[in-house]
C-alpha cells in the first residue's frame, strides 16, 4: 500500500477540479456450479478472508476508507439542517387519523372525471385504472370489492401454478381476501366507505409485518425465529383506511439484492418481458402493481429497493425522507438507510398511499425534528407557478453514464420538455466523491444488515440462506469497526456537499437506473447469481437518497428500443416530498410517452 490519502475538509474542496470517473466494479459474474464453488471457498476461514480482501482491494475499499484521513466527524444517521417551507402545499397532521389524512390529500388532487374514463374509448392508448376509478365503480354499483376479489384470486392462483415458479405473492390467503372484500362491499352498500382507499387492493412486501401472515423476508426460515403478532405501523394505517391487504409480496431474499432473484420461492418476472428481472429487492410489489392486480403496494428501500423495480416495471415508486414513516414492524426497522414507501401506477395514487402511511416514530420525532408533512395542492393557483420556478440540478457526466443511451436520451428529453412547457431551469451541478459514497453506503447497509441477522444465524440457519445472500454476508463480515466509522465520516462530508448543491437547485434529476431490465440467465433460477456489474448499473443513481436520507421518486417516462420501461428520478431536499411529487405529476402529465400495456396485465376492475 502506498502513502495515506488526506482529504481536505468538505468546505475547502474545489468543485471545478472534480473529475467524473465512471464506475468500474471488479468482481466475477457467477451462477450455477462456479457460484457454489466460489461461495464454498468464500466461507472457508482464512481462504475466505483472502478472497474478500482481494475483492475489496480491487474496488479500492481500503484505499478510500482505511488509508484515508477524513477530517469530518462521523454522522451515524442522517442529520438535516432546517428547511424552508414548500410552496403550494397542504400540511398534514401526523397525529390525525390516516383516513382523515387521505381525505385531505384527495381534496388536493387535480379535477378528474372517472365517469368519462369508465365509458370511454376502449381503443385509446393504454392506461391503468386509478384508485379514484375503483372508488367510482364501487359507489356507482358497477362492481363490488367482492367481485374484484374473485378476479384477483383467480389471477394469483394462475401465477402460483407457473412452472418454473414465478410467484408475485409468497403468503396468500384467499379466504382472508374474500373476508376483507365482503366487509368493504358491505360498507359501500351502506354508503359509508372508510376512505378513498376502501376496497383498494394492496400487497405488502415480505419484510413488513401484515398480520396474520408470517414475515419471512423471502427466506426459508425467518418466520421460525420471529413471530408476527400484529401489523407494522404503516400496514395498520392502511387497514384503518379500508384497504384490502392481499398478502406478502415476493422479494430478493432479505432485501440484499437488486434483481429480485429468489431461489427459495421462485423469481418474479417483469410484466413487460417475462424473460427479464423486475429489479429488486421489492420485486413482487412492483410486478403486482405493474400487472394491474393491485393499485398499490408497500415496499422498503435501503438501497433503491423501491425505485429500481418501479423503474424497471414502469410504475411510480416513492422513497420518502429517512424517518418520515414509522418503520416499526419491519425487518429493517433498526437501520439508518431504509424507509417503507408506496409503489403505485400513478403519482396521484402514490400521494394517497403516502398520506395514509406517513408519520414519524416517537423516537425519530425527537432526534430528527421532521418538518410537518405535506402534499402538493394541485387545486391551488400557486401550484403551476411553483413548478415553473423549480431549478433542476443535472450532473451531466453522471447523468450520461448509462448502459444504454436510450435512457439518458429519454430522461434528457424530459428536462427539455419541462423547460419548454413549464419554464423549469436546468442548472449544471457537480457532485464530488461518488465512489466514496458507494463504498460508504455498502459498508453502512452491510454492517447494519449483518448486525440484525447475526443473532438468528445459528443452528445452521445461515447455511439455509441463498448463495447470493451468503456471498454478500461474507463481504459484510470483512468490514471492520474502523471501516464503519470511516463510512460515517464520509456521510457527513457528502451531506455537506449536497446541502450546498440544494442552495442552488431545488431538485436533483437523474435517470433512476443505468440500465433497463436485465435478462434472467437460465442458470440463475435454481441457485441465484452474483453479478456486481449489473448491480452497479442498477444502483448508479440510487445511493444518494439512502445514505443521506433524502426523499426521491421514480416516475416512468418511456421505453427503450426493446420496449422496456425507463424511469427518471427526482431527489429532493430533506422533508420536501411534496416538491418532488409535484414535479413527478407534471412529468407524468406533460412529458412522458404514452404507456404500453404490459405483456402480463389483468383488468380486475372491469374483468376485460
Amino acid at each position: 500500500m502506498g502513502n495515506k490519502r488526506v482529504m481536505l475538509p468538505a468546505s475547502e474542496v474545489d468543485l471545478t477540479a472534480v473529475k467524473y470517473i465512471p464506475e468500474n466494479i471488479q468482481a466475477p459474474h457467477l451462477t450455477g456450479f462456479w457460484f457454489k464453488f466460489f461461495l464454498n471457498l468464500a466461507e472457508v476461514p482464512g481462504i475466505g478472508s483472502l478472497i474478500m480482501n482481494r475483492l475489496k482491494n480491487d474496488n479500492k475499499f481500503d484505499e478510500k476508507l482505511k488509508y484515508t484521513v477524513i477530517p469530518e466527524c462521523p454522522m451515524f444517521k442522517p442529520e438535516f439542517p432546517p428547511q424552508e417551507p414548500e410552496p403550494a402545499v397542504v400540511n398534514i397532521e401526523e397525529d390525525a387519523k390516516p383516513e382523515d389524512r387521505v381525505g385531505l390529500a384527495l381534496k388536493c388532487l387535480p379535477e378528474y372525471d372517472p365517469a368519462s374514463n369508465w365509458s370511454g374509448d376502449t381503443t385509446a392508448s393504454f392506461r391503468y385504472w386509478k384508485i379514484r376509478d375503483y372508488a367510482y365503480a364501487y359507489r356507482s354499483k358497477f362492481t363490488t370489492p367482492s367481485m374484484v376479489a374473485e378476479r384477483f384470486i383467480s389471477a394469483i392462483e394462475e401465477f402460483n401454478n407457473k412452472n418454473p415458479a414465478a410467484p408475485l405473492l409468497i403468503s396468500f390467503d384467499p379466504d382472508g381476501v374474500r373476508k376483507q372484500a365482503a366487509a368493504s362491499t358491505q360498507r359501500f352498500e351502506q354508503g359509508n366507505p372508510l376512505s378513498i382507499l376502501d376496497g383498494i387492493f394492496m400487497a405488502i412486501k415480505d419484510d413488513i409485518d401484515c398480520y396474520s401472515h408470517p414475515s419471512k423476508g423471502a427466506t426459508a426460515w425467518m418466520h421460525e425465529v420471529r413471530e408476527v403478532k400484529k401489523d407494522a405501523v404503516s400496514v395498520s394505517r392502511l387497514r384503518s383506511c379500508g384497504a384490502i391487504l392481499v398478502g406478502k409480496a415476493n422479494m430478493h431474499e432479505l432485501g440484499l439484492g437488486t434483481t429480485g432473484n429468489n431461489a427459495n420461492y421462485g423469481t418474479t418476472r417483469n410484466p413487460h418481458d417475462p424473460d427479464r428481472y423486475t429489479g429488486g429487492s421489492s420485486s413482487g410489489p412492483a410486478a403486482i402493481v405493474a400487472s394491474g392486480l393491485c393499485s398499490a403496494a408497500l415496499g422498503t428501500d435501503g438501497g433503491g429497493s423501491i425505485r429500481i423495480p418501479s423503474s424497471l416495471c414502469g410504475v411510480v415508486g416513492l422513497k420518502s425522507t429517512y424517518g418520515r414513516t414509522d418503520m416499526t414492524g419491519s425487518l429493517c426497522d433498526d437501520g439508518t438507510v431504509a424507509i417503507i414507501g408506496p409503489i403505485a401506477t400513478t403519482v396521484e395514487d402514490t400521494i394517497l398511499v403516502y398520506a395514509a402511511i406517513l408519520g414519524s416514530s416517537p423516537a425519530d420525532r425527537i432526534s430528527l425534528r421532521p418538518s410537518l408533512p405535506c402534499v402538493p395542492n394541485f387545486s391551488s393557483q400557486e401550484s403551476l407557478q411553483s413548478v415553473e420556478s423549480l431549478r433542476l440540478g443535472k450532473y451531466t457526466e453522471w447523468f450520461n453514464d448509462v448502459f444504454s443511451t436510450d435512457i439518458s436520451d429519454k430522461c434528457g428529453n424530459v428536462l427539455s420538455r419541462l423547460s419548454e412547457k413549464h419554464g423549469c431551469k436546468t442548472v449544471e451541478i457537480v457532485i464530488p466523491e461518488l465512489h466514496e459514497m458507494r463504498l460508504a453506503h455498502v459498508v453502512s447497509i452491510g454492517s447494519e444488515a449483518l448486525c440484525a441477522l447475526n443473532p438468528n444465524c445459528y443452528d445452521g440457519k445461515g447455511e439455509r440462506l441463498t448463495y447470493d445472500t451468503r456471498t454478500n454476508l461474507a463481504l459484510f463480515r470483512s468490514f471492520t469497526a474502523a471501516d464503519y466509522v470511516a463510512a460515517q465520516r464520509l456521510r457527513r462530508r457528502l451531506m455537506y456537499f449536497h446541502m450546498e448543491i440544494f442552495k442552488r437547485v431545488d431538485i436533483i434529476v437523474t435517470p433512476t437506473t443505468g440500465m433497463t431490465a436485465p435478462i434472467i440467465p437460465p442458470g440463475a433460477l435454481k441457485v441465484g447469481e452474483t453479478n456486481l456489474q449489473v448491480t452497479g448499473n442498477l444502483m448508479r443513481f440510487i445511493i444518494t437518497a439512502n445514505l443521506l436520507g433524502l426523499p426521491a421518486v421514480t416516475v416512468p417516462v418511456g421505453y427503450d428500443k426493446q420496449g422496456l420501461p425507463i424511469g427518471i428520478q427526482l431527489i429532493g431536499r430533506p422533508w420536501c416530498e411534496a416538491s418532488i411529487l409535484r414535479l413527478a405529476a407534471a412529468i407524468e402529465e406533460t412529458c412522458a410517452e404514452p404507456k404500453k400495456k404490459p405483456l402480463q396485465y389483468y383488468d380486475i376492475l372491469k374483468g376485460n
